[in-house]
């Protein structure tokens, strides 16, 4: 336990109590690195850094959605208000709470190195909830959990004296990083290719290195 504890709060959920103490800590900036990183977003991968770093994504709801199904389906078979039916809803309650737990850790992971190495850290101020509402995507993004990783990045970076900034989002990934021309690419194209400069780079990386800039312009 570090610094003087302020609160404590005692929930219980889906059957497990919980006790959670909250501390006050005084800041402990790191030391600076003197490296900024832009960082995309993905579904395919998690995250992709302007310095060519790729995190990968666990997809720990697809893995696990066989499973859960089951699960499901041995609730319907219950008859409503029995001790089994109870039983098999904890079950599958416990096994959704493992999955967002296991997406929740990640986060925390790769939010510590992220802040651990970069002063500044750029992302794009993406409409989630809004990109969601494609059914497309929806179970996906829900499954990466962007949200989460913006957010610990965000509280971490506080505390470490880190810089966080988000950017306008439109175009990161058809502008050529090197010449800045708009080079038109579907989602299935993995690969950015421009004509007009020959650069090839992975499209999220390009992508991360725009975000930065913007995200330089944005600050100076």
């Amino acid at each position: 336990m570090q610094g003087t504890i302020k609160t404590c709060t005692i929930t219980v959920k889906n059957g497990r109590y919980y006790a959670c103490l909250s501390c006050e800590v005084e800041a402990q900036p790191l030391p600076k690195t003197n490296r900024h990183a832009g960082v995309d977003l993905g579904v395919r991968q998690l995250a992709a850094t302007s310095d060519g770093q790729v995190f990968a994504a666990p997809k720990y709801l697809r893995n696990c959605e066989a499973k859960l199904k089951r699960q499901q389906k041995n609730v319907s078979r219950k008859q409503r208000g029995s001790n089994r039916r109870c039983k098999a809803v904890m079950v599958l309650a416990r096994q959704h709470e493992h999955v967002a737990n296991q997406r929740k850790d990640y986060a925390h992971k790769i939010s510590r190195r992220l802040v651990n190495m970069y002063d500044l850290i750029a992302f794009e101020d993406l409409n989630v909830q809004g990109m969601a509402r494609n059914h497309h995507l929806a179970k996906s993004i829900a499954d990466a959990g962007w949200n989460a990783l913006i957010q610990f990045v965000t509280y971490k970076a506080e505390s470490a004296g880190r810089q966080v900034v988000r950017v306008d989002p439109r175009h990161t990934s058809q502008h050529c990083s090197v010449c800045n021309k708009i080079v038109k690419k579907t989602l299935a194209e993995r690969v950015h290719h421009c004509p007009h400069c020959s650069t090839t780079l992975d499209r999220d990386v390009n992508a991360a290195i725009n975000i930065l800039r913007r995200a330089k312009q944005q600050v100076s």
